[in-house]
């Protein structure tokens, strides 16, 4: 297994095709109030559903990407992605209907798979466990200028050229990268290390992963952690917009609340490699259920309207503990992958990304306007993904063998 230091230039064309799920999601959070103005909605569907179903989309695109990367390499299952991608976008910048807006967004959840599964099946190619979160973590700490740039991004193209803009920026966005990684980035997974896709070997190897004690609670504990964030980036808008009064500086506010994520992941990146990945996944654990106790007591002592600063205070926290938690419980679960590294990829994607959708849609259906059911969620995810990772470190970390 190779553990050289990576090039610089390639560890930010791994943060950019990891983040362009984030930007998919950040950069349109300012537009869900011009969409819904000028398209309506379509219930039971409202502009929550928007952010929503790109992530349902992520579970179906992840479970074809992975084992498609195995079989053929990682460089062709992450262009197919993109151009799944692309299609998905240009079927919602030119929509006529709320419905249509959505039926693009899930395109653009399926496709956005490619680059998220390839890429880190890239990295697991090359790198193995506290050294691979590290490397996971340093692409997460350039992925800080997402929540950063996004949403104030986001907010100037449409003020510039209306929602429709945005799409046409996630589709110029797509496509340079897309050309920078097919004529740059060379292919990682050598043919004879290949895995023919051959329906009865993927049954068995789905079933080995998933039933693999640690892999299995570990995909579950993520996916309660994403469907906190989840959870956060649907309520966002109503929140911010609703409950404080803020709209111009939306973009401001939202930055200052999910910076966290980068600034852990930075930190993180430095800290992994001495005190390991458990210890930095417990700590994250411990402060993601720290902040959402303290920011229910707030909701239910000021009847779901805490301060302002408090809520941003107490959600800059949370999100810090996710940003530990991202690249640490992806790295433990990868850690008995490496036969099959797209597939475990794709598998673990795939069931975290159903289960935050679930979490988020079960817990948003709560939401009353006020903050209460979102400082619920982050304490209910925290101490659920506690508790399977305390169950998970109890399974065997060696290697799953794979059938071919």
């Amino acid at each position: 297994m190779k553990t050289a230091a990576l090039p610089s230039a390639r560890i930010v064309l791994y943060a950019l095709m990891t983040a362009l799920t984030a930007i998919s999601i950040d950069a349109i959070l300012p537009g869900l109030r011009f969409i819904e103005s000028d398209l309506g909605t379509a219930p039971p569907f409202d502009t929550r559903h928007v952010i929503v179903l790109f992530i349902f989309g992520m579970v179906f695109g992840e479970l074809v990407i992975g084992p498609a990367s195995d079989a053929y390499g990682r460089k062709p299952a992450l262009v197919f992605g993109l151009a799944i991608y692309v299609a998905g976008t240009l079927t919602a910048m030119l929509a006529g209907s709320f419905e249509t807006v959505l039926l693009g967004r899930f395109l653009q959840g399926v496709g956005v798979a490619g680059p998220k599964i390839a890429t880190r099946a890239t990295v697991r190619d090359q790198f193995e466990g506290d050294a691979m979160a590290r490397v996971m973590s340093f692409m997460f700490t350039l992925i800080i200028l997402v929540p950063l740039l996004a949403p104030a991004l986001g907010q100037g193209v449409i003020a510039l050229t209306g929602w429709r803009g945005v799409f046409a920026l996630f589709l110029l966005l797509a496509l340079c990268l897309g050309l920078w990684f097919t004529l740059r980035h060379p292919e990682t997974l050598p043919p004879q290390n290949r895995i023919p896709f051959r329906a009865g070997p993927f049954l068995r190897n789905s079933v080995r992963i998933l039933c693999n004690r640690r892999v299995g609670l570990l995909i579950a504990a993520t996916g309660l952690v994403f469907g906190a964030q989840l959870l956060c980036l649907s309520l966002a808008a109503d929140l911010f917009f609703d409950v404080y009064g803020i709209s111009d500086t939306f973009p401001l506010y939202f930055a200052g609340l999910a910076s966290g994520v980068g600034l852990a992941s930075f930190a993180n990146a430095r800290l992994v490699a001495r005190l390991g990945t458990d210890t930095m996944a417990g700590a994250g654990l411990s402060g993601m259920c720290l902040g959402g106790g303290l920011m229910l007591v707030a909701a239910i002592a000021w009847q779901g309207q805490p301060p302002l600063w408090v809520f941003m205070t107490l959600g800059f926290a949370v999100f810090a503990a996710i940003g530990i938690l991202f690249g640490n419980l992806n790295a433990m679960a990868m850690r008995s992958l490496g036969a099959f590294a797209g597939l475990g990829a794709s598998l673990i994607a795939s069931g975290s990304s159903l289960i935050a959708t679930l979490f988020a849609s079960a817990v948003g259906a709560f939401h009353d306007g006020g903050v209460t059911a979102l400082a619920a969620g982050f304490l209910l995810a925290g101490l659920g993904a506690a508790g399977l990772s305390h169950q998970a470190l109890r399974g065997d970390s060696a290697a799953i063998p794979a059938t071919r």
